[in-house]
């Protein structure tokens, strides 16, 4: 199997919105990084994560349109999960994985009700290059990289389709404060399906969009409007696993059926500059995993 490179996946991602068909424009783009050491100061499970959009729209007037399909979202994500010994794992812990996804979605609203469709080509093992890049870091760190062993029972080779879909709706509880429940279900590399609530006080502006980073939940803004100040949100969902490509069966490591997220973040913007910072709790994802975690999430645009 041809070894796909994280650069080549990255100059395809730069060039899709450049094929902006039938009038669309480039609204914007959004990014979350997220690492576990930016959380509960740990290497391990849920370790780093990366989440990247760029939008465009037809016609855009500063709110979701009626259609599907005249506003897409291309995706790109990468993600390292790593047992909670990188030298000797215990039994039961979960394998290695790198993961690469790539996706178009779209977000339209449906009377009320803000829904989300998209469908991912999902890439995981030795393939992503991955395991290379957290091994190079590590080195240069002075930090114990993966064992040989570790990295030779990863998750293997493959490409899985996943389609995904959220549906919401915004309710204002006066003031500055608006709370949105939402559906979310997935199938293909992780089979999930999803119930939750955000709720953001402060600074909100109009025409934004927010996109649900699939590790955290922590939705960030890939159209912005550049309304000063702060605000902050709260929020927790429940989810049912059915299955999960990154805990085979013949890993060892047994997946729970029922995962948590609480997360809490701040987001500062004033014109052209924001950051944000987000701290989630992830109950335990399999049955050997004796704890959650806190995994912490950034992004910074301080342009000068």
């Amino acid at each position: 199997m041809l070894r796909v490179s994280v650069m080549a996946i990255l100059a395809m991602f730069s060039v899709t919105p450049a094929a902006n068909a039938e009038g669309r424009e480039l609204l914007g783009h959004g990014r979350l990084t997220s690492n576990d050491l930016l959380g509960d100061l740990h290497d391990r499970w849920q370790s780093g994560s990366v989440s990247s959009s760029r939008v465009v729209a037809r016609d855009w007037a500063g709110i979701l349109p009626n259609r599907p399909f005249d506003l897409l979202e291309y995706r790109l994500g990468g993600q390292v999960i790593t047992p909670e010994d990188l030298r000797s794992p215990a039994p039961g812990d979960r394998p290695f994985a790198g993961v690469l996804s790539l996706g178009v979605h779209t977000h339209f609203l449906k009377g009320r009700t803000e829904v989300a469709l998209g469908a991912d080509v999902v890439a995981t093992g030795p393939q992503t290059g991955l395991s290379d890049l957290q091994t190079a870091i590590h080195d240069g760190l002075g930090v114990s990289s993966a064992s040989k062993s570790v990295l030779s029972n990863q998750v293997e080779n493959g490409f899985h389709p996943t389609l995904v879909t959220e549906a919401g709706r915004t309710f204002s509880l006066g003031g500055q404060a608006v709370l949105r429940p939402f559906a979310e279900a997935r199938w293909g590399a992780e089979t999930i399906a999803r119930v939750g609530a955000d709720l953001t006080i402060g600074t909100v502006g109009q025409g934004e969009l927010l996109v649900r980073d699939p590790v955290t939940g922590q939705r960030y803004r890939s159209v912005t409007n550049p309304l000063a100040g702060f605000s902050y949100v709260v929020g927790a969902d429940l989810a049912h696993v059915d299955s999960s490509v990154f805990l085979p069966s013949s890993s060892g490591a047994k997946l729970t059926e029922t995962r948590n997220r609480v997360r809490a973040g701040v987001h500062w913007q004033n014109n052209d500059k924001a950051a944000f910072y987000g701290i989630t709790w992830l109950s335990e994802e399999f049955e050997a995993q004796d704890t959650g975690q806190f995994v912490g999430s950034v992004r910074l645009n301080l342009q000068f």
